[in-house]
């Protein structure tokens, strides 16, 4: 599997970025589930941002059903996974869906990064506003993932786009350039992030 420019500048910050990275990182190093490798890529971009992954993935058990229902009705928008009691990352989740102001809205869905994808997509559809504490980490899945309205970036997200610029110039002859060639995250790779997934 090809190695992403945004994990390598994510592995790239200290200090406290590189902790609260580190178990992430580790599960990435040892899995080869792609599903999970994405869920790691974007629970590291979020971190790396600054905000916290909790706020964008929900974690459930299914035998607290009960009290997930009652947590969801309270949430703005966010990624909700279901895991049976006792499996860990390593086995598929029961559930996986979206919740937008506490309405279930989406679930039985393939994949964390396919969650993710839909949610960036019912956001755009609906015109709704980024939910305050996760901005940075969709700013950058539309502007710098999926290359939409790239025009205008917050300080923080153009820092990122720099950085994965100068890292793609350090590693050009890595990768196919079937994809724009202007994107610092490169077609291949954007697919890692993001799966293909039809509404």
């Amino acid at each position: 599997m090809h190695s992403s420019q945004l994990i390598k500048v994510i592995r790239a910050k200290g200090g406290a970025i590189r902790q609260k990275t580190a178990d992430i990182m580790d599960i990435f190093d040892q899995t080869v589930d792609i599903n999970l490798r994405r869920e790691c890529v974007l629970k590291a971009l979020t971190i790396f941002l600054g905000e916290d992954a909790d706020d964008l993935i929900k974690e459930y058990l299914d035998s607290g059903a009960d009290d997930a229902q009652r947590d969801m009705k309270q949430l703005t928008m966010a990624v909700f996974v279901i895991r049976k009691k006792g499996e860990g990352l390593q086995q598929p989740p029961e559930d996986i869906g979206i919740v937008i102001e506490g309405m279930e809205v989406l679930h039985e869905l393939t994949s964390f990064a396919s969650a993710c994808a839909l949610l960036l997509g019912l956001i755009y559809a609906l015109n709704l506003a980024y939910p305050k504490p996760l901005r940075f980490t969709f700013e950058v899945l539309q502007k710098v993932i999926m290359q939409l309205d790239q025009h205008k970036m917050s300080p923080k997200v153009h820092n990122l786009y720099s950085k994965l610029q100068n890292s793609q110039q350090r590693n050009t002859t890595m990768y196919s350039t079937s994809g724009p060639t202007n994107c610092p995250v490169p077609y291949c790779e954007r697919t890692m992030v993001f799966e293909t997934y039809s509404m």
